[in-house]
C-alpha cells in the first residue's frame, strides 16, 4: 500500500508492505543517485537487521555503513547528535550524500535531527521498526532531542525523501513495545476516526491487532498524513495529535525516560485530561470510561500511582504548546473528533488534580 504526503514544498510518499526490508536496497535505488550513506539505529535493531539491511544497499550501488547507538531515550540527545556528526565528518558525508533511520522513534527523532542539522541538511528516509514509529513518528517531518527541560525540546522540522513501513518487523518487538504503539493507535481513533475506534473495539486484545497491522498502520498513517498535509508546522488542526501528549510528556520526564514507555505516559495522559475534563464540563460524559475500558483491554495503564502534581507542573511549563501565560490543550468533543482549547496555565493545575 503506499500512501502520498503531499505537502507545499515537498511530496514524499508512506510504502506498508510485508516483508518490503527484503527489498531495502531496491527502495532507496528508485529515491537516491548513488551516494554515500550512514545508516543510523541502535543496537538493539543493529543486531536484528543491520547486516541485512547494509548489504542490501551496499549491492545497489550505494556506500553504506551502519551507525549504532545505545537503544533508548537517553540516546535522544545533544551529545549523541554530537558523536554522530564527528562520526559522519568522518566518514566525508557532503551535502549531497544521505542519512536512513533504522529503528523506532528515538532513532527517527535523532537521525532525523542529525540530517537536517548536518551541514543544513541532507538527504533523508524513515525505515521505522516499531509499531509506535510505523504510526506515529516516521511521518510528518518532526525531529527532536530531549534536554534535561523537557522531552523534544530542540529539534526542526525536515520531511524525509521517503518511508518504508515493514509489518514484518513487529514480530521482533517485546510486548511492552507493541502496547507502545498501540496506545497512539488509540489515540489517533480518538480524536479523528469513529470506524478505527469501532474496528479496534471489535478486536480481542493486541495479539488480534497485530494480525490486521498492516491495514490499522495504513488508517493511522493516513490520519496523520491528512492532518500533517493542512498544517505542516504545527501551528493549528495538527495540534490535535497531541491528545493526551502534554500531561503525557511531563510525566516521562518526571518519572524519567526509558522507565516509563512514551505510549504508556500518553496513555495515562489521554486518562488525566479526560476525567478531569469531563469533571468541568468540557467532555462528554462516558468518555473517559469508554478510553478507560479501551486502553485496559490493550493492557495500557491508566492510573500512575505516584503522581506529583508540583513536578509535573513544572515540567509542562516548559512544553512547546506554551505560549506567553497559555497553553493550548486537545479535547473530545466525541469519540472520533477532536478541539483544541487554548487555556492559562495557571489552569492546567486543575487537570493534574486526582
Amino acid at each position: 500500500m503506499k500512501i502520498q504526503v503531499k505537502l507545499p514544498q515537498h511530496e514524499y510518499q508512506l510504502t506498508i508492505e510485508k516483508n518490503l526490508l527484503n527489498r531495502v536496497g531496491h527502495w532507496v535505488k528508485t529515491l537516491w543517485e548513488p551516494q554515500k550513506i550512514m545508516i543510523i539505529t541502535d543496537e538493539t535493531v543493529a543486531s536484528l537487521y543491520g547486516d541485512q539491511v547494509v548489504t542490501d544497499i551496499r549491492s545497489a550501488g550505494f556506500d553504506a555503513e551502519i551507525l549504532a547507538v545505545p537503544a533508548g531515550e537517553n540516546s535522544k540527545s545533544l551529545q549523541q547528535a554530537a558523536l554522530i556528526y564527528d562520526a559522519l565528518a568522518q566518514k566525508g558525508l557532503t551535502r549531497t550524500d544521505g542519512i536512513i533511520a533504522l529503528g523506532g522513534g528515538v532513532v527517527g527523532d535523532l537521525a532525523g535531527f542529525v540530517a537536517s542539522t548536518y551541514m543544513r541538511g541532507l538527504h533523508f528516509l524513515q525505515i521505522p521498526t516499531t509499531l509506535l514509529a510505523q504510526v506515529d513518528s516516521s511521518i510528518g517531518g518532526k525531529t527532536a532531542v530531549n534536554s534535561p527541560q523537557a522531552k523534544n525540546l530542540i529539534g526542526t522540522f525536515a520531511q524525509p525523501d521517503g518511508v518504508l513501513i515493514d509489518p514484518a518487523t513487529l514480530q521482533t518487538l517485546e510486548p511492552r513495545r507493541v502496547r507502545e504503539g498501540i496506545a497512539e493507535i488509540v489515540k489517533s481513533a480518538a480524536i479523528a476516526d469513529k470506524e478505527l475506534w469501532a474496528y479496534l473495539a471489535a478486536l480481542q486484545d493486541e495479539n488480534e491487532l497485530l494480525i490486521h497491522a498492516e491495514e490499522i498502520i495504513a488508517a493511522c498513517c493516513t490520519i496523520k498524513k491528512t492532518v500533517v498535509e493542512q498544517d505542516e508546522h504545527d501551528t493549528g488542526i495538527r495540534l490535535i495529535l497531541n491528545f493526551g501528549h502534554t500531561i503525557g510528556h511531563a510525566i516521562e520526564q518526571t518519572v524519567g525516560y526509558g522507565i516509563i514507555t512514551h505510549g504508556e505516559a500518553v496513555s495515562l495522559g489521554m486518562i488525566q485530561i479526560a476525567q478531569q475534563a469531563e469533571a468541568k464540563k468540557e467532555m462528554p460524559q462516558g468518555i473517559t470510561r469508554e478510553l478507560a475500558a479501551m486502553l485496559t483491554k490493550f493492557h495500557l495503564p491508566i492510573v500512575l500511582e505516584q503522581w506529583e502534581e508540583e513536578k509535573l507542573y513544572t515540567a509542562l511549563t516548559h512544553d512547546k504548546k506554551t505560549t506567553h501565560n497559555t497553553i493550548r490543550i486537545v479535547l473530545l468533543t466525541e469519540i472520533g473528533h477532536a478541539k483544541v482549547t487554548r487555556i492559562p496555565i495557571e489552569e492546567m493545575k486543575t487537570y493534574l488534580k486526582k
